[in-house]
């Protein structure tokens, strides 16, 4: 069983029995109230930069602490790290705004615990604890050091040094980027010239060949055309010789009805006749059809002619519409070689400026920077 020095705080837990004693001997040597004594650990509190820090005191003996009077203050500026008053936070230093709680559910048992957050290297000091009730007073030191394990000296040169390295290592890195992409610009116009040039022969070639078959297509169409017109003369002589057979051998069958008995010749000149006419009529018909199937070619080689003269219109405009773009190319070419020489100057004044850097150096910073080189 632990029984703690008056004040329930886990850093001053002593066995009761030890305790006894000295309480007995200060409650014989001080028949009145207890004084007042503020206690603090002897160790010095450290941390690092970031941490949250505890500063640790308590009251000696035992005393509730609510309505105290309570200040932590640090010492080399004797400003108020943290005021506290009959339950209230009162006026602090600037820097320590939002940054410090004293720990209340601690003061019913004495302890002035004060918690500070987000510690650096400027908060390291001694912080005095003051307790004030009525008339009595009392304090106590605490010592806190903050340590950067990641500070260090930085020569104002070698930062210098370094900039002027990593700038020129940049550019040089940005300009040879630049370069290589303005070639791999310039071998892609180059072949997109050499492009176009080939389809500008292929499109030249085939547009002569079109012209040259809409020109037989156009020949073949008046051949076509003169034999369609012969075809129709000749059908409508047809024609008329087949009515003027017709009327020719009613008019035998009207005089072979009559006189049927006295001439058998007519009738049979008449079967002739009638014979002769049926194959004139099938001659008719098949010149007929023939007619129709050569005036339908005569109309699908026009549709072709104009469908060809049609694509050779449309191979024009696509000629036309590439030219631009051909334009266009050789006009960013002409670009991208103005930006290739101002590229150039800027390496030659970025150059230049080295150099400059490199003299105003004093020898000693040269020879450093040629072995960190």
């Amino acid at each position: 069983m632990a029984f703690t020095t008056g004040c329930n705080h886990p850093s001053f837990t002593l066995p009761w029995r030890t305790l006894l004693p000295y309480l007995v001997a200060l409650h014989l040597l001080q028949p009145g109230s207890a004084q007042l004594r503020v206690v603090a650990p002897s160790l010095r509190v450290t941390a690092i930069v970031g941490q949250d820090v505890v500063l640790r005191c308590h009251l000696c003996p035992c005393k509730d602490a609510w309505r105290l009077d309570i200040r932590w203050i640090l010492q080399r500026s004797s400003g108020f790290v943290h005021h506290y008053q009959n339950g209230e936070d009162l006026e602090q230093m600037q820097e320590y705004k939002g940054r410090t709680e004293l720990l209340r559910d601690g003061l019913y048992d004495g302890n002035l615990d004060l918690r500070i957050t987000a510690v650096s290297t400027s908060d390291s000091g001694s912080y005095s604890c003051a307790v004030q009730d009525g008339d009595g007073y009392a304090d106590a030191v605490v010592d806190l050091e903050v340590s950067d394990p990641f500070s260090q000296i930085v020569h104002p040169w070698k930062v210098a040094l370094a900039v002027v390295v990593t700038i020129l290592v940049g550019s040089f890195v940005i300009i040879v980027f630049l370069c290589r992409k303005k070639a791999a610009q310039s071998r892609e116009l180059k072949r997109k010239d050499a492009a176009l040039a080939e389809l500008d022969e292929i499109s030249g070639l085939s547009a002569e060949n079109l012209k040259k078959l809409a020109s037989k297509l156009n020949e073949n169409a008046d051949e076509v055309e003169d034999c369609n017109s012969e075809l129709k003369k000749d059908c409508e002589e047809m024609g008329s010789g087949v009515a003027d057979l017709k009327e020719l051998a009613a008019k035998l069958e009207e005089y072979i009805a009559v006189n049927r008995r006295r001439n058998v010749k007519l009738n049979n000149i008449a079967a002739k006749l009638a014979q002769q006419t049926k194959e004139l009529e099938k001659q008719h018909s098949q010149f007929h059809r023939h007619f129709q199937r050569m005036d339908l070619s005569a109309v699908n080689q026009k549709k072709l002619v104009t469908k060809l003269e049609e694509h050779f219109e449309w191979m024009e405009r696509r000629n036309v519409n590439l030219e631009i773009p051909a334009v266009i190319l050789g006009q960013q070419a002409k670009e991208s070689e103005k930006q290739k020489s101002e590229l150039k100057e800027r390496h030659e004044e970025m150059a230049e400026q080295t150099e400059a850097v490199g003299e105003s150096l004093s020898p000693n910073q040269r020879n450093m920077g040629q072995s960190m080189g």
